[in-house]
């Protein structure tokens, strides 16, 4: 199965990714560390690194799907074209693809969670709260099934309750 978290910067995606690859024991494909190597490998940050850093995530995760195991993808996924290629991919497998967003209903929580954050990825600047409602303005609407988690919750009952759908699914 190919699982594709979705969501704002800070809304905790990355955190429920973590979680449900321990338990699932999946590999989770993340794609702002692939963008930071990139960075650090010199490549300029003025190029198409974030369209690069999807490619080699989803050249990762077409890896691990081959081997007959499931993967993660941490990732905004905030347009059509992210998400189709999340599709394509797990079609290519013949294994589903299911999509969980995590969002934050409290936008003061979320705001003091992202101005808080420090996820220790070398050479990754954290984006400020006018970058992530500049991305929330630019979030195309859904087509599809997804389940959405609000990250209000505590995160054991979010990964619970994302559990309870996999399984639903597979």
């Amino acid at each position: 199965m190919l699982i594709a978290m979705a969501g704002l910067p800070g809304a905790g995606k990355s955190s429920v990714a973590g979680a449900l690859g321990r338990e699932l024991t999946a590999p989770v494909v993340s794609v702002d560390p692939i963008e930071a190597a990139m960075w650090r490998a010199g490549v300029a940050r003025g190029q198409p690194t974030g369209l690069a850093a999807y490619l080699v995530a989803e050249a990762v995760a077409d890896g691990v799907l081959a081997l007959g195991q499931s993967v993660i993808v941490d990732a905004v996924n905030a347009v059509q074209e992210a998400r189709e290629q999340w599709r394509l991919l797990a079609a290519r497998h013949g294994v589903p693809v299911v999509f969980i967003e995590v969002v934050c209903s409290d936008r003061a929580a979320h705001r003091r969670r992202l101005e808080g954050r420090s996820r220790g990825i070398e050479g990754f600047e954290e984006p400020d709260w006018e970058a992530v409602q500049r991305r929330r303005e630019e979030f195309a609407p859904w087509a599809g099934d997804r389940l959405v988690l609000d990250s209000v919750a505590d995160l054991p009952s979010n990964v619970a309750t994302a559990r309870r759908f996999l399984a639903a699914v597979s």
